[in-house]
């Protein structure tokens, strides 16, 4: 594999983290978040100045910019009980300009210029490759894979989905939903958190527009084109649209606009996404799949029949 295909893998990973994240606030627990991507920036942020200012390895400054992207999380969570979807919405919204205006004007995030000289990971004292760097980003990625199936089949998850499908009805299960908007929170903006973290160290500069309105477009895009409330879904999301400007380089001037499109286009014929669940496509696949699996069973049992015979 080439630099060149290294630094896609990257990327797709780093999209593919965001992307997890924001399946469990709005996959799974139905709370709109339109503003993932200055949680992707405090992340970036708080693992950069922890970097380049107080002089912390990528392997301290990481879960460090976990936890504080994940207590951000937690405000906007507590926020969260407060509001309802469109207003949640254009709250997130709201949050995603006020953060990148923080970055922009402020000058101990560098103000416009940004932060730079960020050090890439090193490892008993040498700097890591790019190969070497995907194995990182690649083990945070199947970390968070793993999480999340841990999660969708915890007493947890199972609540976040309650809470995602018709909060009335949980509430009167018993279900606390204010305190699992606040968890979900708290789990999606870390992930978040550790993709910005990844982000700034395999860039080394970073500055504000990288973690603008777009970016947030970009993310949701991902997540509803592969099917939102799965984590298939977030897989097929994060790598066809990752994929999207390299492969169609002659209109990449023009992805925020294919991707606000997309969007559009999915939520009003597709809201289930390509694969999500109940989807025209995922029925189809699971059909063919049970199908074979028949198949193969009437197969095996009539093998079986004839060898008593």
């Amino acid at each position: 594999m080439g630099l060149y295909q290294v630094t896609i893998a990257i990327t797709l990973g780093i999209y593919l983290i965001l992307t997890m994240g924001l399946n469990i606030i709005t996959g799974y627990t139905g709370q709109v978040s339109l503003g993932h991507a200055a949680f992707f920036g405090a992340g970036a942020y708080a693992s950069a100045i922890l970097s380049v200012r107080y002089g912390l390895p990528f392997w301290g400054a990481l879960p460090l910019a976990v936890v504080a992207t994940a207590l951000m999380g937690a405000v906007l969570g507590t926020v969260s009980t407060r509001l309802r979807e469109d207003s949640l919405a254009i709250t997130t919204i709201g949050v995603n300009f006020v953060v990148v205006s923080v970055f922009k004007y402020s000058s101990f995030f560098g103000g416009a210029l940004g932060i730079g000289n960020i050090r890439y990971p090193s490892l008993f004292g040498r700097v890591l490759t790019k190969p070497e760097y995907l194995l990182v980003v690649a083990a945070c990625v199947a970390l968070g894979m793993w999480f999340d199936r841990r999660l969708v089949k915890s007493w947890l998850g199972l609540a976040l989905r309650a809470v995602g499908q018709d909060e009335a009805a949980a509430q009167s299960l018993g279900v606390d939903s204010p305190r699992f908007k606040i968890i979900a929170f708290i789990i999606g903006t870390a992930y978040a958190g550790a993709a910005g973290s990844l982000y700034a160290h395999f860039m080394t500069f970073i500055s504000p527009q990288d973690f603008g309105f777009p970016v947030s477009i970009s993310i949701i895009s991902m997540a509803v084109f592969g099917g939102l409330g799965t984590l298939r879904g977030a897989i097929l999301g994060s790598c066809a649209l990752g994929l999207a400007p390299e492969v169609f380089r002659p209109l990449v001037d023009y992805r925020n606009l294919m991707y606000g499109a997309l969007l559009l286009l999915m939520m009003r014929f597709q809201p289930q996404g390509l694969i999500g669940d109940g989807s025209p496509l995922w029925e189809r696949l699971r059909s063919l799949i049970a199908g074979g699996s028949t198949t193969s069973r009437v197969g095996e049992g009539g093998a079986r029949h004839e060898s008593r015979r």
